[in-house]
């Protein structure tokens, strides 16, 4: 029997897809994630949500809107949850995460997505990381056809559904992020860089002010600490792309004030500058404050490097690893080959195995992070 026109489409409106699914964490502790999706036509916000297919649990926002950002609270570690969302007629499939472990815990950092697309990341997804980091530049610019505002993020998730729907993104800034014009040959009139990041905040949902944060995992006495820092030199223009991080700015106070607690035996730095720049920039301004943490990454260059100084590590990470050498003063390991980096921590122990690997899954680099000072009581 033919079934008329109008029963069709009522059909599929009651049951159209929800695909583009991602994962972040707008509290500073894993105990809560952020399941985050995009309809087309504005509706609430349901995730259903459990620790079988079943599922069972359930929160939910009535405000009707197209970008949606539901909480849900994590009680278990060692699970697999189950979830999916639903917005008026939309509903996803049923997918999976994992929840966070308490023996062997793995991050998968990454930088400048925004121009490595089409990169097979098979090899990535079989390394099964519980989080995964960015170093800035996602996207390649909010301008360009078919990318202005937030739908240049949505175009990141559109590339690895299934990556960004099993595995939390923490990203951080680069002065891609927030391009909302051409760059030009020199300073125009207009600021190029929305430094509020706007579109990015709002597809987003990450912890403290968005554009610099921190997250904690506390299991293996883990902090992050993301900093929004990239083209300082532009500073004072048109431009300029990230908040001051001068000598007693907002930023670095609070960089200040996070690297001197000592609730965490493993400190991470990541930011979207050139590590030797940041090393000297204003003064040695933050110098001081990086030698109280672990180790800092940034995904400013196109290759691969492990610089040391001071016996602390500084990485460069990048998807797309094959632009220009320009190394470290201090680097003692270099490649220009597409990768991402690997860390793995184990309860308990006293350093971070760092790996880089190619998109083949070769190790091309492994080295130890050290705790940055003996275990102190949590506070």
């Amino acid at each position: 029997m033919i079934r008329p026109l109008f029963l069709l489409l009522a059909t599929s409106l009651a049951a159209a897809p929800i695909e583009r699914v991602w994962l972040t964490h707008a509290s500073n502790d894993p105990s809560k994630i952020v399941i985050n999706w995009e309809t087309a036509t504005p509706g609430d916000s349901v995730v259903e949500f459990g620790t079988s297919a079943e599922l069972g649990k359930q929160v939910k926002a009535a405000e009707a809107v197209t970008l949606h950002h539901i909480e849900i609270p994590l009680e278990q570690t060692d699970v697999v949850y189950h979830y999916r969302v639903r917005s008026g007629g939309d509903a996803s499939e049923v997918f999976r995460f994992k929840g966070y472990p308490t023996k062997e815990l793995r991050l998968a950092m990454v930088g400048d997505w925004g121009f490595a697309k089409g990169k097979d990341l098979a090899s990535l997804m079989k390394d099964d990381p519980h989080l995964l980091v960015t170093l800035g530049d996602n996207v390649p610019d909010l301008h360009g056809k078919g990318r202005e505002g937030t739908k240049a993020f949505s175009a990141l998730i559109d590339q690895h559904r299934e990556l960004f729907r099993s595995t939390p993104l923490m990203p951080i800034l680069g002065n891609h992020d927030r391009e909302i014009t051409s760059r030009g040959p020199k300073p125009p009139a207009h600021a190029v860089y929305d430094v509020e990041a706007t579109a990015y905040r709002d597809f987003f949902a990450l912890p403290d002010v968005e554009w610099r944060w921190r997250f904690d995992i506390p299991a293996f006495r883990l902090r992050l600490l993301a900093l929004d820092a990239s083209h300082t030199k532009d500073q004072g223009t048109t431009w300029q792309t990230n908040h001051p991080i001068t000598a007693g700015s907002e930023q670095h106070a609070w960089f200040a004030r996070e690297a001197a607690r000592t609730d965490a035996d493993f400190v991470l730095t990541l930011n979207n500058e050139q590590n030797s720049l940041m090393r000297g920039y204003d003064q040695k301004a933050w110098l001081p404050l990086f030698e109280q943490t672990s180790a800092v990454f940034t995904g400013y260059g196109y290759f691969a490097e492990r610089a040391e100084f001071n016996s602390l590590p500084y990485f460069n990470t990048c998807l797309k690893g094959d632009g220009d050498l320009y190394k470290d003063p201090h680097s003692r390991f270099n490649a220009r080959e597409d990768h991402y980096l690997l860390l793995t921590l184990r309860a308990g122990a006293p350093t971070i195995t760092a790996q880089f690997k190619n998109l083949r899954g070769e190790v091309l680099d492994t080295s130890e992070i050290r705790q940055r000072h003996p275990a102190a009581p949590v506070k």
